[in-house]
């Protein structure tokens, strides 16, 4: 154990100390006297009151004066001081130099005239709400406001006076222990201890004095300050939002430049202190600083949104994990209309900052740190958004259940992450909270108002992409930001834009591979490519016996790009043959015929058939088929129920769901629930059993649990019977299909980032794409080629045909067009159609590359002729030649 050196007293480091705060509070004075004035016409030509400064200073330009102020050791205003508190002049800072030339701490120089130097021990100041009445009032009756002004000056500016402001009951000593019970560290007896030693003297008095004075209801608070400072919020949300309407309804302009600077000044040395000192969260407690300044009634007015608010956004962007934890639990209990507009303040900045900044592939919005920290603190309020909505249940029902292993199942051998050690948590405050958006049914903001328009028109996705993919950086450097870990704000076609590069790297990375293969085992004909030939009035039984036989042999092949062969034709697939290919599959599959899945009319939807036949292994080729649609970015006719993409992310279905599914049912049972009388057993008569008729018109009766027969529904157990109801109904009656299903979906799948970045909405969207036909979208967004223009008749009449098309006959002019009937996620505009000319006037019909969504047009010479061909090539022209 070190001892202390004899000439490094504790007495020098105090008034070191000493002397680097007085320096501050003088230069703060100087920066409120610049920009504030001291409240009296004086004629200090350093003060704004003097009338000699024509024009209010600039917060960076004020405080530059202020440090020539200093310097100079120019007038300070005196009658603007606070009469309660002492206030060091420029003599006290000159009895304490920083440092000699030597560079260590120097003694006190005696300033003639002055005498010795005595230690000032400055009055704690903070503010509560009958304080500030109390200073309002005062202020009121007497005209003069200059009070008002210095003392709101004093506690923004200061973290230790903002964060002991406003206490609630019972832990205000806990933020601001009394001077008088502090560890005397200067006591001569201390001067032969070890440093450890007073360390740890001080750390038993603050703990005796912490007993002493905190009742017993919050010592378990205080325990957890102690551990981590910035893990608990002791601010008085209510009287703090009280005292805030009184001083609001106050003439603002009496006191608002001196409060934007005084939080410009406070925020600016909270974000310094965060950065340079990695544990100081443990010591201040920046939750209380933090909410103080975000429960400002008037952040959305300029001077605040433009001055403070990135300020607290890089801030709280620098705060440790448990802190932004803490946060989150906090703003939970915000209202919806709170909450909002707090969202609302920080996407206007993101948007002003993207259309103001100048950002290029060399200059990312990436790399701006406003941009980054606000959609950091968004993040926040995302997940603050989530745990104060309404959850499916009070707790998380993840799915943990297994397909068994099949002898008759060829691919149980196949080795893949199942879903009880799936992923479930994508980032360190989900994790931190164990909180999914696949848990919350309806959060307190809906998620689309999460998406920043501007941000996803701007965003460089393959650059975004690279930097999420990059791995964590040496110590040295700092981690790339990226959006894409933050998915709450990008929409939905932002995201498919990225999913396409994670798929394309993949497809790009296994052609690699395979070539790489094939050249060291000396082969001359290398497959970089999954090729399908199939007959179309064969085609789910071509489809699904190669893709079996792709499985088998190499899983990994499925990450190849897809080639789609129809035979007896000579169409080349450079994707509109695998647009065509999956279309046709995706109508034979679901055929009743089939009777892999039925029909349910009141939805219109399909649902997996609990009295299939077919093997696990159908319906996880099924999965496959699935899966490479979305692989190779083809949008798919699916009508599946919403409840089938939140059990593909990992989550079973509950009661709620059956609202979109069986809408009958799901009326009947919350009628149930709803009942509230006391003869439930004689008025419903039902035991816990469910039947069912299978599609061979037989009727099926089970028990949902044990014994359930002989068990009635009554008011105590009637949500245990509803749950058990739809969990039968859901998961358990058709397991087996749907775990096989979701098996072949993971084949392809289980290595991209789709868990991470859609909801089942979202997911939904991607893989059946939009459902609004805004064809004038499409008008506006399409090219001509060929000597075609918007102009030309030709053109002219085209369009007039389509818009005067019913809805039937619109898709089938994209299915003839692009080879798919279905709206990309983002719109028709996302199509980029092109119309080009295909000769002069004559009697050919219409043709289309529905790989390149090009459509081919003779410039025909009536309107009536161009209808009628292009009617008849929509309706009956099918397959593929080579033109």
């Amino acid at each position: 154990m070190m001892e202390c050196d004899p000439s490094d007293t504790p007495e020098d480091a105090q008034s070191g100390s000493n002397m680097r705060k007085s320096a501050q509070k003088l230069i703060e004075r100087y920066y409120f006297q610049l920009s504030q004035g001291c409240g009296n016409h004086c004629d200090n030509p350093e003060c704004l009151s003097s009338g000699k400064i024509t024009q209010p200073l600039a917060p960076n330009e004020a405080a530059a004066r202020a440090l020539h102020c200093l310097k100079v050791r120019a007038r300070l205003c005196t009658q603007a001081v606070q009469e309660d508190e002492e206030m060091d002049t420029v003599e006290d800072i000159l009895r304490h130099p920083v440092a000699g030339p030597s560079g260590t701490l120097g003694h006190p120089v005696p300033v003639p005239g002055l005498g010795q130097p005595c230690p000032r021990q400055p009055k704690s100041m903070f503010l509560s709400e009958e304080k500030l009445d109390q200073l309002m009032q005062e202020c009121s009756e007497s005209g003069n406001y200059s009070t008002l002004k210095q003392t709101l000056w004093d506690v923004f500016s200061s973290s230790e006076r903002l964060g002991a402001s406003w206490p609630r009951s019972g832990v205000s000593k806990l933020a601001t222990p009394p001077a008088s019970k502090a560890c005397d560290t200067t006591s001569p007896s201390l001067k032969k201890m070890t440093k450890e030693e007073v360390r740890a003297l001080e750390g038993e008095k603050d703990v005796d004095s912490s007993e002493a004075e905190i009742p017993a209801p919050v010592e378990a608070v205080a325990a957890s300050t102690l551990a981590m400072a910035s893990s608990v919020c002791t601010v008085d949300i209510d009287s703090l939002r009280s005292s805030y309407e009184k001083l609001f309804n106050m003439d603002n302009s009496i006191f608002e430049a001196g409060l934007v600077n005084a939080l410009v000044m406070l925020c600016s040395n909270m974000e310094m202190d965060l950065k340079v000192k990695p544990n100081v969260a443990k010591d201040v407690n920046f939750l209380n600083l933090y909410e103080i300044v975000l429960e400002l009634p008037v952040l959305g007015c300029e001077a605040y949104l433009e001055n403070v608010v990135p300020l607290v956004c890089r801030g709280i962007a620098l705060l440790p994990v448990t802190s932004q934890v803490a946060l989150v639990k906090s703003w939970s209990h915000h209202s919806a209309e709170r909450l909002k507009s707090m969202l609302e303040n920080l996407q206007q900045i993101l948007s002003l900052r993207v259309y103001t900044g100048t950002f290029t592939r060399d200059h990312l919005m990436n790399d701006d740190e406003t941009i980054s920290s606000c959609t950091t603190v968004i993040r926040i309020i995302y997940y603050a958004s989530l745990l104060g909505g309404v959850h499916y249940t009070k707790q998380p029902v993840w799915d943990t259940s297994e397909l068994p292993l099949l002898d008759t199942d060829n691919f149980s051998s196949i080795e893949m992450v199942g879903n009880a050690s799936r992923k479930r948590y994508h980032d360190h405050i989900s994790e931190e909270m164990e909180l999914s958006p696949l848990d919350v049914r309806v959060p307190l903001i809906p998620l689309d108002e999460f998406y920043n328009e501007p941000l996803n028109e701007t965003i460089e996705m393959d650059r975004d992409f690279a930097y999420w993919k990059m791995p964590d950086h040496s110590f040295s450097e700092k981690t790339k930001f990226s959006f894409m870990s933050h998915p709450f704000i990008l929409n939905p076609a932002t995201k498919a834009q990225a999913l396409y590069y994670d798929n394309r790297i993949r497809m790009y990375s296994e052609r690699r591979m395979n070539l790489f293969q094939s050249m060291m085992a000396g082969a001359f004909q290398s497959n970089p490519y999954l090729k399908l030939q199939v007959r179309r009035d064969h085609i789910v039984e071509d489809a699904l016996v190669e893709l079996e036989v792709v499985v088998l042999e190499n899983p990994q092949d499925l990450k190849k790009q897809l080639m789609v062969e129809f035979d007896a034709e000579q169409g080349i697939d450079e994707g509109g043959l695998s647009k065509e290919f999956f279309q046709l599959i995706v109508e034979e599959i679901f055929n009743p015929d089939y009777g892999m899945f039925i029909h349910c009319p009141e939805s219109h939807t399909y649902w997996f058939n609990p009295s299939s036949y077919e093997s696990c292994a159908q319906f996880t080729l099924i999965g496959i088929v699935l899966g490479l649609a979305m692989y190779n970015s083809v949008i798919l006719d699916l009508h599946l129920p919403s409840v089938i993409y939140r059990k593909l992310e990992g989550k079973k279905g509950v009661f709620e769901d059956l609202k979109e599914f069986k809408q009958s049912v799901w009326k009947g049972l919350d009628d149930l629930l709803e009942y509230s009388g006391d003869d439930m057993e004689d008025v419903f008569m039902q035991p816990f059993q469910i039947n069912y008729t299978d599609i061979y018109g037989t009727m099926i009766t089970t028990d949902l649990k044990e014994g359930g027969a002989d068990i009635v529904v009554s008011q105590a157990n009637k949500r245990e019977y509803v749950d058990l109801y739809a969990d039968f109904l859901l998961n358990k009656c058709v397991e087996k299909q749907f775990l096989a299903f979701q098996r072949g979906f993971n084949l392809v799948t289980s290595e991209s980032p789709l868990q991470m970045m859609f909801t089942p909405q979202e997911l939904e969207m991607l893989i059946c794409g939009e459902k609004e036909f805004d064809f004038n979208e499409l008008e506006n967004s399409t090219e001509y080629d060929g000597g075609f223009s918007k102009e030309t008749n030709c053109v002219r009449w085209f369009w007039e045909a389509v818009h005067s098309m019913d809805l039937e006959d619109k898709r089938k002019l994209l299915q003839f067009t692009t080879g798919s009937d279905r709206i990309p996620v983002g719109g028709l505009a996302k199509l980029k159609l092109i119309i080009a000319k295909n000769g002069p006037d004559s009697d050919r019909l219409p043709s289309a590359h529905t790989c390149f969504n090009v459509l081919l047009l003779p410039e025909y010479s009536s309107k009536e002729k161009m209808n009628s061909l292009l009617m008849k090539a929509i309706k009956e022209c099918k397959g593929f030649g080579m033109l």
